[in-house]
């Protein structure tokens, strides 16, 4: 078993400005993602969340970083049920599409879809290549509820990118409504091959879901922690720092690590995700968490 420890980005602009992770010296790109990875064996790139990333970029990260680190990549926000602006799409393709307009999936034309699919697995390459791809992960839009389509669309999805290991977080509470309903969204995602992700996050919004302690993938199993903010998580935020600042106590971790800790040992690879993105908490938070795991192992 091998415990993947890390955070939802290494360049959040919060992180960058408290002045309290990297090194003063420190300042490049290139410094940033090396000191990172002196740290960590885990990153989650959420920048091709926004924007598909460029093979050159993604070639980059590969070279930045030493042998046996891993990058689970989010997938690109038009493929999770998102609205999505033009202006973010490759310059070719937000041409012929036009500026400053919003789509959805189903309203784009199925050739200019199938090349984004192809452009978003092309920037996977340089990281499969030099064993440095985790999970793809995707993160569903709130609206995206337990009904036929969305299974169709996930299957979709798992077409368009074989070969790879995907991740699922749904942040529609319909999949997990009740025990009966919880049993087939997991039996979905065996069948399926998917990684279900375990979430922590805040409670008593109309789109929060439970922690359901499962997994559904002979080799990964996947945590995500959004902390517990319920006041932010359901107000509006100008930025996902606002929305996830929190820091998790000793005791909530040691509580964490406890649910978590029979699961590592079930699969080869554990991947846990800090996503409390203010400032350098999510850092502090999972160096905590990894020495907590490293203790029961």
């Amino acid at each position: 078993m091998t415990l993947l420890v890390g955070t939802a980005s290494w360049t959040d602009r919060t992180l960058l400005e408290s002045g309290t992770f990297y090194p003063e010296s420190v300042k490049s790109p290139e410094a940033r993602l090396r000191f990172y990875a002196s740290q960590f064996n885990l990153v989650e790139v959420d920048t091709s969340y926004y924007a598909i990333p460029s093979v050159t970029t993604a070639q980059h990260w590969a070279e930045r970083t030493a042998p046996g680190f891993v990058f689970n990549v989010k997938a690109f926000s038009l493929f999770t049920g998102q609205w999505t602006s033009t202006d973010v799409l490759p310059k070719d393709i937000k041409q012929a599409l036009g500026a400053g307009r919003r789509m959805v999936y189903k309203d784009m034309a199925e050739e200019l879809r199938e090349e984004l699919w192809r452009r978003f697995a092309a920037c996977l390459v340089p990281l499969r290549a030099n064993s440095k791809l985790g999970l793809v992960h995707f993160q569903f839009s709130p609206k995206v509820s337990r009904h036929k389509a969305a299974v169709e669309h996930i299957e979709h999805c798992l077409e368009h990118l074989p070969g790879h290991t995907l991740s699922i977080e749904f942040r529609n509470p319909s999949w997990w409504e009740n025990a009966e309903t919880t049993a087939e969204t997991l039996a979905m995602l065996r069948e399926l091959g998917m990684v279900h992700t375990i979430v922590d996050g805040p409670q008593g919004s109309p789109y929060s879901v439970p922690a359901i302690w499962e997994t559904t993938h002979p080799e990964h199993a996947l945590l995500r922690l959004h902390g517990r903010n319920v006041q932010a998580y359901v107000m509006p935020a100008k930025t996902a720092a606002e929305r996830f600042d929190y820091a998790y106590t000793a005791d909530e971790l040691q509580a964490l690590a406890q649910r978590f800790n029979p699961i590592t040992r079930s699969v080869k690879y554990a991947h846990s995700v800090f996503n409390n993105c203010m400032e350098d908490k999510s850092q502090l938070n999972a160096k905590a968490f990894r020495a907590l795991l490293m203790g029961m192992n």
